[in-house]
């Protein structure tokens, strides 16, 4: 009964697993914060796209030299 009271406390005491625990939640931080940006900026790239191919439409291409 001693080792098994000894090996509970040395299991309570170890904090082996909690630099894993630390590097699982900064991880999901940063793919909830970079998700959060795309969500931000994908409306105004839309809106740029549309206002560059509505340019581009819009202009004419001479076929001569000079003209």
């Amino acid at each position: 009964m001693t080792k098994t009271k000894f090996d509970f406390r040395s299991f309570l005491a170890a904090e082996d697993g909690a630099v894993t625990v630390d590097w699982v939640v900064l991880t999901a931080a940063l793919v909830g914060l970079g998700l959060a940006v795309m969500a931000v900026i994908s409306t105004g790239l839309e809106n740029l796209s549309g206002d560059i191919q509505t340019q581009l439409q819009g202009q004419q291409i001479n076929t001569t030299f000079g003209n």
